[in-house]
């Protein structure tokens, strides 16, 4: 009777053990088949969220080109259809990359992207859209989290191949991975005169086209530059197949004292030039600095336009006056480029460039909270076209409620 009831228990013992085995690995099941919902439906909600940012313009339709804060988050350009973006609202976001320029004389912070010396973007935070604006506009605020990157699909790179007698210029062009052989390339190369005997600096502008041979590259020469102190721009639009890409490189003989271009104004299309000693101090000597702006606009062929400036093209900054600095109005919502000669003596000068609208130097652009250490995130890649130049629109998106499989 007795070695019966053991072998009861032990029977029963068996039982439950195999039974609640068999709770945990079902348990464990239904989390996984859980789990693995919840990640298709954060794939789908990314998808659906990347095409509503970039297949509507927002409210209003024209909140990128104006002050204004929208209360719809799109960046559709409104004057086109599909995946085209407007390159001015991609200019009011807030960069979440670049540090953020202090500049004392208007007591404002800039949103940042720069992109080496010479090539500035700086957007004022008030005239900026930041995340969590966005968040709420789309109507995930403590739902979602997401980082919006937006960039070029061309790579044209440009470097200084030979300084003088003549000035050799290499452009590589490349895609995703590979070269790009047989890609027209329109350029432009702005050379800078600081001994012409004026106050203020002059330039002279000359166009070419050439093509990148099998590897992608080409060697470009400029025999009228004669001197290694000579400060010059060279801006590149390479274009193949449907695919615009930009590429430029300047020198400068004073990189120290130099103007810096700040947008002061998205509705007026108003520009402040400041002396560089007002936002990095670098220590003496102080100079003033006289500079002769221009505006130039990217036509259908892929040449270079100038636009003629007012008020402001030409003047001086000097560092720590009363009004350090001057004011230049871009003459059109149209993107191009601003670009800027400077000059603070007779052998000491340069050339600063700012893009009107982030495609006219294919600026890329970094919107939204770093993907890094979520536990799970979605992407979505879209390929846009930014006022012709291609970009890829990327969409990281995570779940704010946290969620995992417990063993």
């Amino acid at each position: 009777m007795a070695g019966s009831t053991i072998d009861h228990l032990i029977s029963v013992t068996v039982f439950i053990g195999a039974m609640v085995l068999f709770i945990s690995l079902f348990n464990h099941t239904l989390q996984t088949a859980m789990l693995y919902q919840r990640h298709r439906n954060l794939a789908t909600k990314a998808s659906d969220l990347l095409d509503n940012m970039l297949l509507n313009p927002g409210i209003p339709i024209n909140w990128g080109t104006s002050n204004v804060t929208p209360t719809g988050f799109g960046l559709q350009d409104p004057e086109f259809t599909q995946y085209r973006l407007s390159p001015f609202s991609l200019m009011r976001l807030r960069s979440s990359t670049g540090t953020p320029v202090y500049y004392p004389k208007t007591g404002l912070y800039y949103s940042n992207i720069t992109m080496g010396f010479g090539n500035y973007l700086l957007v004022p935070y008030t005239k900026t859209i930041n995340y969590s604006t966005a968040l709420k506009l789309l109507g995930i605020n403590g739902s979602y989290g997401f980082q919006l990157t937006i960039t070029p699909v061309i790579t044209v790179s440009v470097r200084e191949a030979q300084a003088a007698n003549p000035l050799k210029i290499a452009v590589n062009v490349s895609g995703t991975g590979f070269p790009l052989a047989n890609a027209a390339v329109s350029y432009c190369l702005i050379t800078v005169s600081l001994s012409g005997g004026g106050a203020y600096p002059s330039y002279t502008a000359k166009y070419g086209i050439a093509s990148t041979d099998d590897t992608g590259s080409v060697l470009l020469q400029f025999s009228e530059i004669t001197s290694t102190q000579t400060s010059y721009a060279f801006i590149a639009y390479a274009y193949f197949s449907g695919l615009v890409g930009v590429g430029y490189h300047e020198r400068v003989t004073s990189d120290k004292q130099y103007v810096i271009p700040f947008i002061d104004d998205l509705g007026t299309r108003r520009v402040i030039i400041a002396h560089s000693y007002d936002v990095h101090y670098y220590g003496p000597p102080e100079a003033e600095i006289s500079y002769n702006a221009t505006f130039v606009l990217l036509t259908e062929d892929f040449t270079l336009r100038e636009m003629p400036l007012g008020t402001g093209k030409i003047g001086r900054v000097n560092y720590g006056e009363g009004k350090p600095y001057q004011n230049v109005t871009i003459p059109t919502y149209n993107p191009g480029i601003l670009i800027i000669t400077y000059k603070k003596s007779a052998v000491e000068g340069g050339i600063v460039i700012m893009p009107w609208g982030i495609s006219s130097l294919s600026f890329p652009v970094t919107f939204g909270e770093s993907p890094f250490v979520k536990e799970w995130v979605a992407t979505e890649i879209r390929q846009v076209i930014v006022n012709d130049v291609a970009y890829q629109a990327k969409l990281a998106l995570w779940s704010l409620e946290g969620f995992r499989v417990i063993g």
